[in-house]
């Protein structure tokens, strides 16, 4: 997949183009079936599919303080849409100024200059345009005009749920990542740098990796989760902590991984971690004895839940 970035540096228009457009932050299972059919309808009339995704998200321009928090980085969104078949990927500017374009003036002003529009598949719900005014009968009345079809696709639902980034964020933040995964059709994965720590998961015999991740990535409900770490490209079975460590009186919440049956030096490296299942919430713990008793029983279900992996944490 050929990542644009921002179209207006295109040049000559794209030829024969079946166009799929929007945020697209998760890639979940509504999102994946869109690009699909985007890219089976460039198959089948020579063209190509492209991706248009946005880059702030738009919210964080038009009402920042309403603004999400991302459920991916665009590295991650990027590297989620890649296996869908899509041949460009065009990662747009979200500016005020293009927040300012009305639909008929995004649709001929800046896509019709950039691309040959053969058609244009979006999501049922799709709005686009100032004050989110363009909706799919917008788009059909402007192909009429312009040349090109127009094909919607969804509500895609898995388990009586209606799959969105909304409802993604809901679940991540009220830690049912394993439903989060449903939908995603895949963990919901979370990937920092490895930085330094205050130690105490070495001095419980369970050494953690302390993870730095970038502020805007949602993160899940505090607590204790069965996880796989990947290192060095290799699945490797954890347990994560996501809080404030209440036994030990931080105020400062802390991500933290631990991987058991393996040993080495992570310090500055990104690491990748895809969350299975929540185990259990964060908990205040009388002592390092009874904190360490927790842990024990943490390993075990995860072991369990990772199918008979070693795994462990250091959180409480």
């Amino acid at each position: 997949m050929r990542v644009i970035r921002h179209l207006e540096h295109v040049s000559p228009r794209l030829p024969r183009v079946v166009l799929t457009l929007g945020n697209f932050d998760g890639v979940h299972l509504g999102h994946q079936a869109i690009v699909r059919r985007a890219v089976a309808e460039a198959r089948a009339v020579g063209g190509q599919a492209v991706v248009m995704t946005f880059h702030p998200h738009p919210i964080a321009i038009v009402a920042p303080a309403k603004t999400p928090p991302l459920i991916q980085p665009l590295r991650d969104r990027l590297a989620a849409l890649r296996p869908l078949g899509a041949d460009v990927c065009a990662v747009q500017r979200f500016t005020p100024a293009f927040a300012a374009l009305v639909p008929e003036a995004f649709v001929r002003d800046f896509l019709l200059r950039r691309l040959d529009l053969a058609h244009v598949v979006v999501g049922y719900d799709v709005t686009f345009g100032r004050n989110r005014a363009g909706g799919i009968d917008t788009l059909r009345t402007l192909g009429a005009v312009h040349g090109f079809t127009v094909d919607t696709v969804g509500p895609v639902t898995v388990d009586a749920l209606t799959v969105s980034s909304t409802e993604l964020r809901r679940l991540v933040r009220a830690g049912d990542v394993r439903q989060v995964g449903r939908l995603l059709g895949r963990p919901y994965t979370l990937r920092g740098r490895v930085v330094g720590g205050e130690r105490r998961g070495r001095l419980l015999g369970f050494p953690t990796a302390n993870l730095h991740l970038r502020d805007e990535v949602l993160l899940p409900l505090d607590g204790v989760y069965a996880i796989t770490a990947r290192i060095d490209g290799r699945p490797l079975p954890a347990v994560l902590n996501v809080g404030v460590r209440p036994t030990f009186g931080t105020p400062r919440r802390a991500v933290e991984a631990h991987v058991l049956d393996w040993s080495g030096d992570l310090y500055g490296d990104w690491l990748e971690i895809e969350l299975v299942e929540r185990l259990r919430g964060e908990m205040r713990f009388a002592g390092l004895d009874a904190l360490r008793t927790a842990i024990a029983a943490d390993v075990e279900r995860a072991r369990a839940v990772l199918g008979g992996a070693t795994a462990g944490t250091a959180g409480g």
